[in-house]
């Protein structure tokens, strides 16, 4: 068990793509693997998938896997030189094209774009580096200003944070990525470009739930009905990368803070991903800035950090997931760190199971318990702990392999495969020996947490205290 309670993503690329640099990260601090589908061929990240589980099979330890789909890019055509200088304030026509020979043309392979833009709209191109104003459309092109010079290159990216496009989140090539990491059975797919709650609803038709959804958050439309996609979610990104090209940058931290407490009302993991620790694709160690920012992230209350390039393609990916792990480790030190309040939003409807989970971690609180085991089937009452924030981490005994995996992404859940209890005796005996196999010493108190009667699912509503070992409480 780590010794602390945000859980670590990482990336994994060329950097970290060996069974052996996979271990090793694993070993330095990261619960949870992300596969990139923009980068890296089915066969690799199949090989990647195998050794993860491996890695599971050799620790004991289940492991997160999530696939990461590239959703649509817009980008910009080619060039005849192969870029075209932008001048400042010179006037450019966007056309329908896969490419063009004209210094003054930018071709756009994109006519749902150029269909709903309109005069004064922002466009960013090549990761907000250069920007264009639409100026005025004609029957067939539309006027644009640049607002930046430079060189704009072929295929460049393209944002438009003024407006919301007609167009799905998911591609063609994000249709296959999804079934192949479906059959290499990953626990969450990760839907990039997401607006609309209606985005989710298409991923989760085709899903069928044989996997969680992460949605990441990297538009300021997606901002607008934030609480209607976390409704439709999983988990939430808050993908900092594309949210920072369209969003005014002193926006961004807001948006954020906005994202995580939401997701922490409503009781949905949030990860908080992109430049969290980005100089360590070269250096050593990070800057304070950098530590600064993944402590912000863990002082909010969110339930993962990420790392991307910094494992994919750094030089020293276990030594950036240990850094990530020393820095996390410390803000949880600070008895005033966000990360363990409560926040229920206001007037929420309780549970029995609610009770028993505030219950519990009042008790942890007061008692200095340190374990809080959860047995459950589903994995509710372990995602209803996670969100009630106790001072103790949760081990969560399930015998549902695919729920153990899919807790790895939980603040303060600990997840272990085990067969189900049948009677009292049995409960109170397996969370001894869980306690004991997590670090627990003769004599320290836990909670007991289980549905009775046993093995049926979503009754939480029993909570015992006891001590490892056979104690008297």
């Amino acid at each position: 068990m780590r010794n602390r309670l945000c859980k670590i993503v990482a990336t994994v690329g060329p950097a970290s793509s060996s069974p052996s640099m996979l271990r090793l990260i694993h070993d330095a601090g990261v619960d949870i693997f992300r596969l990139n589908m923009s980068h890296g061929a089915h066969d690799k990240l199949a090989r990647v998938a195998e050794a993860v589980r491996d890695i599971e099979k050799e620790t004991g330890t289940p492991l997160g896997l999530f696939a990461d789909l590239q959703g649509p890019k817009i980008r910009t055509g080619d060039f005849a030189a192969g870029s075209i200088k932008l001048r400042y304030g010179g006037e450019y026509r966007l056309v329908f094209a896969h490419e063009s020979a004209d210094e003054d043309t930018i071709p756009i392979p994109h006519q749902e774009l150029l269909d709903v833009l309109e005069p004064g709209d922002i466009l960013k191109l090549d990761d907000g580096k250069l920007q264009l104003t639409i100026a005025s459309r004609t029957a067939h092109h539309l006027i644009a200003k640049a607002d930046t010079p430079g060189e704009l290159k072929n295929r460049k990216g393209i944002n438009v944070p003024t407006r919301a496009l007609p167009i799905s989140a998911l591609t063609d090539k994000d249709r296959t990525d999804l079934e192949f990491a479906l059959g290499l059975g990953v626990d969450y797919i990760a839907l990039s470009f997401v607006q609309k709650p209606s985005d989710v609803e298409e991923a989760k038709a085709l899903i069928r739930g044989r996997a969680g959804i992460i949605s990441k958050i990297e538009k300021p439309t997606a901002v607008e009905f934030l609480d209607e996609i976390i409704e439709q979610s999983d988990a939430i990104m808050v993908a900092r990368g594309d949210l920072g090209v369209e969003c005014a940058p002193e926006d961004v931290p807001l948006m954020q803070r906005r994202i995580i407490n939401t997701c922490r009302r409503a009781g949905k993991p949030v990860i908080v991903a992109t430049h969290m620790l980005e100089s360590m694709v070269e250096s050593i160690a990070p800057t304070r800035a950098e530590a600064s920012d993944v402590s912000t992230a863990v002082y909010q209350g969110a339930d993962a950090v990420m790392l991307s390039a910094e494992t994919a393609v750094g030089r020293h990916p276990p030594t950036a997931v240990a850094i990530m792990d020393r820095i996390i480790t410390a803000t949880e030190r600070d008895e005033d760190s966000g990360g363990f309040k409560i926040d229920r939003g206001e007037d929420p409807t309780y549970t029995t199971a609610d009770a028993i989970t505030l219950s519990a971690r009042r008790i942890a609180e007061v008692l200095d318990c340190k374990f809080a085991v959860a047995y459950t089937k589903t994995g509710s009452t372990a995602r209803r702990l996670s969100r009630d924030r106790p001072h103790s981490p949760v081990i969560a005994a399930t015998p549902d392999e695919s729920v153990a995996r899919q807790l790895a992404l939980y603040w303060g859940v600990w997840p272990v495969v085990t067969e189900d209890i049948s009677h009292f005796h049995e409960m109170i005996e397996k969370a001894d020996t869980l306690a004991k196999t997590h670090g627990g010493k003769d004599g320290e108190r836990i909670i007991i947490l289980a549905g009775y009667p046993f093995g049926r699912r979503g009754k939480t509503n029993t909570l015992k205290i006891s001590r490892i070992g056979g104690f008297e409480n």
